[in-house]
């Protein structure tokens, strides 16, 4: 148990949560960067490449939208069986055929088992965790759900061409059924939720809603990265993104775990703008898709970004939010997060076509660039939310 003074930051229930999502979303992130050039292989190109991931995250949000209810009635034990089932079983059956309605059906299937587990980790490690430690212990879930992405999207990359897709369709139920063995020791009682529990209606809070609009306008340009890099880079560079999206996945975590363990002893509000900024600036970089080092760079400063947004629009949202609110913060945060990527991909995918990968990317930057606003205002308002604490 690691302890600061009295407070266990790392109970037992905690850690066979980050066992349990450890390897549910190594079966998901295996099959990120490879469902869409699979997709792709079968005949629909980029449009399909796009609508796989675009359905994925429909199936996310939507599931999400009705996370709050689940957690009410069936507790978190059963509901995360659930959702790993559904990550793990529709895996296998996409060795079947590469044809894009069978490449959708398990993509909804998937999505909607992606829902399930990360609306349950953050809102579990909200309620188990010290309030005053949140920030750090949200941060070291990152990091253990983190390591999938590390490990799964460039792994699969590597796979494919050594061993086929089926095989690694298989590996990817393997890990997903894996997980059900820490399912056991996961608290089997229903999560608190208020009596409104529609998820969408915390939007009407500008507190949540700031931090929501940023966080989703990150993701939304996650989305493109994870889904087209592969795609994007020239012939014969499959090397580069793959070594790209291993520097986005280790920059991450990485950085979700130190704003963490930074805001929680300055404050969370000062890391929402330069984690914004370090994103355009990562982004920027990858629109010059001819220079492997540009790619690289940038990935890993996108990531860096990401990572420390990630954490401070999360941690922000649960400190603006009563404990009963906790089910239905993590679900809104997913959805911004999986709403984005889905966007992304899809809009991503028919601009692609037309304009070309590096005009499609600087519009992604440009997009970027629209979360400043919020994020400086929420700033602001934090700052003379404070100083308002200290004059009383």
């Amino acid at each position: 148990m690691i302890r600061t003074g009295t407070q266990p930051l790392l109970s037992r229930p905690m850690a066979f949560l980050g066992v349990t999502s450890l390897a549910s979303m190594t079966s998901f992130y295996l099959l990120v960067p490879i469902v869409p050039l699979y997709a792709a292989s079968g005949g629909s190109g980029n449009m399909g490449a796009g609508l796989s991931t675009g359905v994925t995250m429909l199936a996310t949000v939507l599931m999400e939208l009705v996370m709050p209810r689940l957690l009410a009635r069936y507790g978190y034990r059963a509901s995360m069986a659930l959702g790993v089932l559904l990550l793990g079983v529709p895996s296998a059956l996409l060795a079947l055929s590469p044809a894009l309605p069978m490449v959708l059906a398990t993509s909804l299937a998937r999505g909607a088992g992606l829902a399930i587990v990360v609306v349950i980790g953050p809102a579990m490690v909200a309620e188990l965790a010290p309030a005053q430690r949140r920030g750090e212990a949200l941060g070291m879930y990152g990091v253990a759900v983190g390591i999938p992405a590390i490990l799964g999207l460039p792994i699969g990359l590597w796979l494919v061409p050594l061993i086929g897709h089926g095989p690694v369709f298989l590996a990817g139920t393997g890990l997903a059924l894996l997980a059900l063995i820490g399912i056991t020791w996961l608290p089997a009682r229903a999560a608190p939720v208020e009596q409104h529990w529609g998820v969408l209606r915390a939007l009407r809070h500008a507190g949540l809603a700031r931090p929501v609009i940023v966080f989703a306008t990150i993701t939304l340009a996650a989305g493109v990265l994870m889904t087209f890099l592969p795609l994007a880079v020239p012939v014969g560079s499959q090397g580069t993104a793959a070594t790209a999206l291993l520097a986005h996945s280790c920059a991450m975590p990485l950085a979700r775990w130190a704003a963490g363990r930074y805001g929680d002893r300055h404050g969370q509000s000062a890391l929402l703008l330069p984690a914004v900024i370090t994103a355009i600036i990562g982004m920027a970089g990858i629109v010059w898709l001819d220079n492997p080092y540009a790619v690289i760079v940038g990935a890993a400063l996108f990531g860096a970004g990401f990572g420390a947004a990630q954490n401070v629009t999360l941690v922000l949202m649960l400190a603006r939010s009563s404990s009963s609110a906790f089910g239905r913060v993590s679900a809104l945060w997913n959805l911004a997060y999986d709403g984005g990527m889905g966007i992304g991909a899809v809009a991503f995918g028919l601009v692609a076509g037309p304009a070309g990968y590096p005009a499609g990317f600087a519009l992604i930057v440009a997009v970027l660039a629209l979360a400043l606003f919020p994020s400086w205002l929420d700033t602001r308002s934090s700052r003379s939310e404070r100083k308002t604490i200290n004059e009383r």
